[in-house]
């Protein structure tokens, strides 16, 4: 049992060391690519200049523009994983997904009613963090019942899934409204949004917060969710306290939902595919899936938004329609695996 446990341990470091150093060599290209490149050799002398606060030269002026966004798409790629991961765990279903139970929803209609009225940006985010936070609020109202106990864990989980559905088609017909009443010159924004764009998402300091926390509970509990995923029925009776596990579950995953949503839009699939994709290279275990779904969705994030934003350059892409193009044909391909 030692010697299991000394594997595991070398297993997880070796995996959680190279995707660590995946993810800083991917920041690096994201740096360095663009419509106009930065040549690798300008590097080191670019980050010494932005580490002293100056940007003298177009490399360390182009360094500074796309590492800000490329940290903005890890921290909130990086969310989205996460929350996938919680949330499949939550609702003991492989389809799950950040934006399964609506939250993402609210935050589409209080941000398009904040870009119609055309708020100001910091407006627009705090409207989007309110209509996440609404909807989770309601949901939780709705469904608290569900989420305090244990028993009769799979209707439990159907019922809040159900609610959540329910709660989502009606956010998504206030969309619709509002979409059809918008002025035209602010329509292509209010698109955009929703599709999921980091172009102009501001670098702050809040969504790592969030993120550091929802990671610390997710690794405080991974023995409980292995647990739970493995024997739902008997998880109270081997010490597993499943109703404020679930609890916890809901509200850090739907905090990391609003945290990524209010920064970048809907961006769909990376919630869904990069937890799958984890699962099969490194197992079900979450003591090691956890950290390792959180550093691959960071990645896969920042690669596709590099793509989103030189494919057609000088022309940008919206990053949500870059992660759907690459993430459906994916996600067929694990569904495919999971049924051989």
């Amino acid at each position: 049992m030692h010697s299991f446990s000394r594997n595991l341990q070398q297993r997880a470091a070796v995996t959680l060391t190279g995707l660590a150093l995946f993810a800083f060599a991917s920041l690096i290209f994201s740096g360095m690519t663009g419509s106009v490149a930065v040549p690798l050799s300008d590097i080191p002398a670019a980050l010494n200049d932005l580490l002293h606060g100056q940007a003298t030269t177009l490399s360390a002026t182009l360094l500074d523009l796309r590492l800000g966004r490329a940290i903005t798409a890890f921290v909130t790629g990086a969310a989205l994983s996460l929350a996938g991961v919680m949330m499949q765990a939550l609702l003991r279903n492989p389809l799950a997904d950040p934006y399964v139970l609506g939250i993402s929803s609210g935050a589409s209609v209080g941000a398009l009613a904040a870009l119609m009225f055309m708020c100001a940006a910091w407006m627009v985010d705090a409207a989007a963090f309110a209509g996440a936070v609404a909807v989770s609020m309601m949901l939780y109202m709705l469904a608290r019942r569900d989420l305090r106990g244990g028993d009769a864990a799979e209707g439990g989980t159907a019922l809040l899934l159900l609610t959540g559905v329910i709660l989502s088609a009606a956010c998504m017909a206030l969309v619709t409204l509002m979409l059809s009443i918008a002025p035209e010159g602010r329509l292509r924004t209010m698109i955009f949004w929703m599709i999921g764009d980091l172009a102009g998402a501001p670098s702050r300091w809040m969504p790592w917060v969030v993120l550091a926390v929802a990671l610390l509970f997710a690794l405080r509990n991974a023995r409980a969710m292995n647990v739970m995923a493995l024997h739902a029925e008997a998880a109270a009776t081997l010490g597993i306290r499943v109703g404020a596990l679930r609890k916890g579950l809901f509200f850090t995953s739907g905090l990391l939902t609003a945290s990524a949503v209010t920064s970048a839009g809907s961006i769909g699939f990376v919630g869904l595919i990069v937890p799958h994709a984890c699962r099969f290279a490194v197992g079900p275990d979450h003591r090691l899936l956890i950290p390792a779904a959180t550093l691959a969705g960071g990645t896969y994030l920042l690669l596709a938004d590099t793509l989103a934003r030189t494919v057609i350059a000088p022309q940008q892409l919206p990053v949500g329609v870059v992660t759907a193009l690459i993430g459906a044909p994916v996600f067929l391909y694990q569904l495919h695996r999971l049924r051989k």
